[in-house]
């Protein structure tokens, strides 16, 4: 089996919680085996941020719902790379909205902006499947929503990489912090000198 990261969307919010339920259920008759699953909502402020209002750790380990890789993937769009990409703008999530197909190219950020819309409620999953049809059966047929599959470690590889570019974006930003300062504070002592000058030549 291959673990994955399944993102499903829907039209209505509470066919998530509805989903959120059932999956519980299958995970109990063994259909799925599942890791961490998380209802998340995409705000409706025109900030995109992504906050998860219901959660379950399958493993028994009792993480929070921050704890693990489904808490780390909805930090990002909380985190500084999300505006320094222009997430927040509405420029990606128009040009993925169009995008009928999911391509190769498109991370897991963005599709998460684009499939599950501002004001939605979606579901994500870590599970292992043996066979993908009870889980499609259940959101495409019963719920008539989106099932999409990712690889986890390629996730976990795009959120690393994310971790990182934040990193590098805050050492950039403290330093142009510093430099700002340093420069201002170079300013003003010439500024002070240039007015005491004067009052020098005069005594």
């Amino acid at each position: 089996m291959t673990k994955r990261v399944i993102v499903m969307n829907f039209e209505v919010e509470s066919q998530a919680y509805q989903a959120f339920s059932e999956i519980k259920k299958m995970a109990l008759t063994g259909q799925i085996k599942g890791e961490q699953m998380a209802v998340v909502t995409h705000s409706s402020d025109g900030q995109h941020k992504f906050q998860i209002d219901d959660f379950l750790d399958f493993t028994g380990n009792n993480k929070a719902s921050t704890g693990g890789l489904i808490g780390m993937l909805v930090g990002i769009f909380v985190g500084p790379l999300a505006m320094l990409l222009g997430w927040m703008g509405g420029s990606v999530i128009g040009a993925t909205r169009d995008a009928k197909e999911v391509q190769n190219a498109r991370d897991i950020f963005e599709f998460l902006l684009s499939n599950i819309g501002e004001g939605e409620t979606g579901l994500i999953l870590i599970a292992d499947e043996e066979d993908n049809r009870p889980l499609n059966s259940l959101i495409i047929n019963q719920l008539r929503g989106g099932v999409t599959r990712f690889d986890y470690e390629e996730v976990e590889a795009e959120i690393k990489k994310a971790k990182e570019l934040e990193a590098e974006a805050k050492d950039k930003v403290k330093e142009a912090w510093a430099a700002k300062h340093q420069e201002d504070a170079n300013t003003k002592a010439d500024d002070t000198n240039a007015a005491k000058d004067p009052a020098e030549k005069s005594e």
